[in-house]
């Protein structure tokens, strides 16, 4: 009882993070992107945008880690870093599937309807926001945590683009503001899977969540 309390309590504290309110957010975040999935899928299809359903693609991966999140979320560090290891890599395939995707678009030259792509981005952003605020108090967790925080951020960001792409369409008659953000998406995605496959690494390999190193990261 009398030990010091250095960096290694700090990380035992923090692994023990998840709480009921935590639960309840990933349940609220589950719904919310499997609803807009839906939306998207749907819309995306209609206005012929690549940047919104590669925005679906990745509203439906947010539902399938927030469910597995919810499914770990009372194992031990361990597990929990094995699992954010694979979503890690889904995260990373996501983002190269994404640009395989908008090069394909721009291949066939298909010019989105930039109203429609305009209002379904707005409420994209709006849910991906909300999920955001509420999560923002649990981006220091563990490699897990992180990989939830990290997809929400990118989604919210995401949809900004997505609504400046639909004004840029709209000025310009172009499909290359959609086929630009649908990239840039795709970037983030590989950009957040490296970065949450090498945070699970080394929790794996320590057993310790890298608090200070996260934070130095970003």
């Amino acid at each position: 009882m009398g030990k010091n309390c250095d960096d290694g309590c700090e990380a035992r504290a923090i692994n023990h993070a998840p709480t009921h309110r935590y639960r309840r957010i990933l349940w609220i975040a589950l719904v919310v992107n499997a609803a807009m999935f839906f939306v998207e899928i749907i819309f995306g299809k209609v206005s012929g945008s690549v940047s919104l359903l590669a925005d679906a693609i990745d509203f439906f991966g947010d539902a399938t880690n927030y469910a597995l999140s919810l499914w770990v979320l009372g194992s031990s560090l361990i597990w929990r870093s094995r699992l954010a290891l694979g979503k890690g890599t889904v995260m990373l395939g996501y983002g190269l599937f994404i640009i395989i995707k908008a090069a394909l678009s721009a291949y066939l030259s298909a010019t989105p309807e930039p109203f429609l792509m305009g209002g379904i981005g707005l409420l994209a952003l709006a849910a991906n926001f909300g999920v955001a605020l509420l999560l923002y108090a649990y981006r220091e967790g563990d490699a897990n945590m992180r990989s939830v925080w990290l997809c929400t951020r990118n989604d919210a960001i995401g949809n900004v683009a997505i609504v400046l792409a639909a004004l840029g369409v709209f000025g310009t008659g172009s499909l290359w503001p959609d086929v630009v953000v649908a990239v840039i998406m795709g970037g983030l995605g590989i950009s957040a899977g490296w970065h949450v496959i090498q945070r699970a690494r080394l929790e794996i390999k320590t057993g310790v969540v890298q608090k200070g190193e996260d934070a130095r990261a970003h």
